[in-house]
C-alpha cells in the first residue's frame, strides 16, 4: 500500500516536538505542503529547518484562541492555493500539570485542558471545514488518549475528561460531515515517550512501575512515535475513505 500527499495542502498543530513534529515531516517527505503551528517559536523553527525544500512552514498560535485559529487556517489556504485538504490536531496534552486530589483543582486548571484538548480541534476543524466542503473532500485526523476511552495513567481529571471529549467530537462530526466526503477519525496512542512530559512521566513510574506497564500490554513494549505516525498517515489518505467517526487505538493490545 502507497501512501502519498502531492501536492495537498496539510496543517499539524502542536508541531514543535514530539508526535506533531514526526507527522509534519512524514507529510512533507511524501510530497505534502505543511503548515505547523506550536506555542514556541524555537521548536517551530527546529521543525520547519529539519525538512528540505521549504516544504514546511509555520508560526505561533494558541489553539484555544478562535480567531487566531481561524487567521491561521485562512493563511495556510492561500498558501496551498484555496483550501486546506488535510487538518492534524495533535496539540494538546497536561500542560504541566500532575495528578491532584478533584478537590484541589481549581478553574484554571480544568478549563485550560479543555482549551488545550477540545477547543483547539474544534476551531481547526470548524475553519478548515467551509473550503472542504466546497471540494467535497477533507480529513481531519485528531491525536486523542487511552485516557480519554478508559482511566488516566496520570491521575489528571481534567486531561481525561478532555480527551473523552475529543473522542465524542470526533465521532460527532464524523457524522455532520459526511456527506460532504470528509472524513474525521482520532488516533488514540498508548503511552509514547515522545516529548519531556511524557519521558517525565515514564521515568516517575520507576523501575517496577515501568515493567508493570509493560507487562500489562499485549505486545510487550511501548510504541514509538513512528508508530503513530502511520495511523495518521492512513487515516489521512484514500485508502481511509470509508472510514469515519472512529477512534483507532494504538497501544499494543490492552
Amino acid at each position: 500500500m502507497l501512501i502519498e500527499f502531492p501536492d495537498r495542502g496539510v496543517i499539524v498543530t502542536g508541531a514543535g516536538h514530539g508526535m506533531g513534529r514526526a507527522i509534519a515531516h512524514a507529510f512533507a517527505a511524501r510530497g505534502a505542503r505543511v503548515r505547523i503551528c506550536d506555542l514556541d517559536p524555537a521548536e517551530i523553527a527546529e521543525t520547519c529547518r529539519a525538512t528540505p525544500g521549504g516544504a514546511i512552514a509555520g508560526r505561533v498560535v494558541d489553539v484555544g484562541d478562535r480567531a487566531a485559529v481561524h487567521a491561521f487556517v485562512a493563511e495556510a489556504a492561500a498558501a496551498f492555493g484555496g483550501r486546506v485538504d488535510i487538518l492534524v490536531n495533535c496539540a494538546g496534552g497536561v500542560r504541566g500539570q500532575v495528578g491532584r486530589p478533584l478537590e484541589e483543582i481549581d478553574e484554571r486548571r480544568w478549563k485550560e485542558l479543555f482549551e488545550a484538548n477540545v477547543d483547539g480541534a474544534f476551531w481547526f476543524a470548524q475553519s478548515v471545514s467551509q473550503g472542504m466542503k466546497a471540494a467535497r473532500r477533507g480529513r481531519i485526523v485528531s491525536i486523542s488518549s487511552g485516557a480519554g476511552l478508559g482511566v488516566s495513567l496520570t491521575g489528571i481529571q481534567g486531561y481525561a475528561s478532555s480527551k473523552a471529549a475529543l473522542i465524542g467530537l470526533t465521532r460527532q462530526l464524523g457524522h455532520e460531515l459526511g456527506p460532504f466526503g470528509i472524513t474525521v477519525n482520532s488516533v488514540s496512542p498508548g503511552l509514547i515517550r515522545s516529548n519531556p512530559s511524557t519521558e517525565k512521566q515514564w521515568q516517575a513510574y520507576g523501575p517496577d512501575g515501568q515493567a508493570r506497564i509493560i507487562e500489562n500490554i499485549a505486545m510487550k513494549r511501548l510504541g514509538s512515535v513512528e508508530d503513530i505516525v502511520a495511523a495518521v498517515l492512513f487515516l489521512a489518505s484514500d485508502h481511509a475513505g470509508w472510514i469515519t467517526g472512529q477512534t483507532l487505538q494504538v497501544d499494543g493490545g490492552k
